[in-house]
């Protein structure tokens, strides 16, 4: 276990030009917030913090997919400006996304938004077709997962075998770019999520695991472009973990063309 240190720092690191790095990172929808007035689209401020410690200016895209219809071309000309993507944590996908269309939707499935939907699978295609360094946190593993083919469970087996709110040991694998940024093989990793990859996506693969064999982590097995998913929120606990704000440390470096 070779815990690294991470550069933290409140200025982006030294290219030349001084500039942070551009990260895109989708909105959540809210149906009520205390200081507004109408509905809002929000973003968890751990995420932003954890961008902007490693040097990089987090863009807060507005999620737009009226009645879950997207134009692909016109998120692939909202993110030409962006340097990475950070694709965040959230409410479930719909099921039909990745199941039969007559499958059965599990009744512990959850704030179910097509629209987010649709967006969020807009934004991993565009990420992933043009190798733009991107970071996928709980829900955006499972996007990009679903956006590649792949499958998920529904539910993981009930209260005694999800993973939520819950602090657990994650193994990764050696060498891989989730272990790099990290700086360590072993993490504790701080979970809500009551569903999980079943069958990976083309041209992924798992390189973290929990000790249940729950899929933690998601890279290319190809290697192209700098892409980590990672099942658990970093965020968590980057504040005072080098080891989870390694992770947008990296995704930084990468938007930075350093790694």
């Amino acid at each position: 276990m070779n815990a690294a240190p991470s550069a933290h720092t409140d200025t982006a690191p030294s290219t030349g030009t001084g500039s942070r790095p551009l990260i895109a990172l989708p909105q959540r929808f809210s149906a009520t917030t205390s200081a507004l007035r109408y509905e809002a689209v929000v973003t968890a401020r751990a995420l932003a913090d954890a961008v902007l410690r490693a040097g990089g200016e987090p863009f807060m895209m507005h999620p737009y997919a009226p009645e879950g219809r997207v134009d692909d071309a016109a998120v692939a000309a909202r993110l030409a400006r962006c340097d990475g993507v950070l694709l965040p944590g959230g409410g479930d996908l719909t099921p039909q996304l990745y199941a039969a269309a007559e499958a059965a939707v599990h009744e512990s499935v959850y704030d179910v938004d097509e629209e987010q939907d649709a967006f969020d699978l807009a934004v991993a295609r565009y990420a992933l077709a043009h190798g733009l360094p991107t970071l996928a946190v709980c829900r955006g593993l499972q996007v990009a997962n679903v956006a590649l083919g792949g499958t998920l469970r529904q539910d993981m087996g009930g209260p005694d075998r999800e993973h939520r709110h819950v602090v657990h040991p994650v193994r990764l694998a050696s060498g891989s770019a989730v272990a790099r940024a990290a700086g360590t093989e072993r993490v504790d990793a701080s979970c809500y999520h009551h569903q999980c990859v079943d069958r990976l996506g083309d041209g992924l693969v798992a390189t973290g695991r929990a000790a249940d064999g729950t899929v933690e982590a998601l890279e290319l097995a190809d290697g192209g472009g700098w892409f980590v998913a990672v099942q658990w929120h970093p965020e968590d606990t980057a504040a005072k973990d080098p080891a989870q704000q390694g992770l947008f440390d990296a995704l930084v470096r990468a938007a930075h063309g350093l790694t």
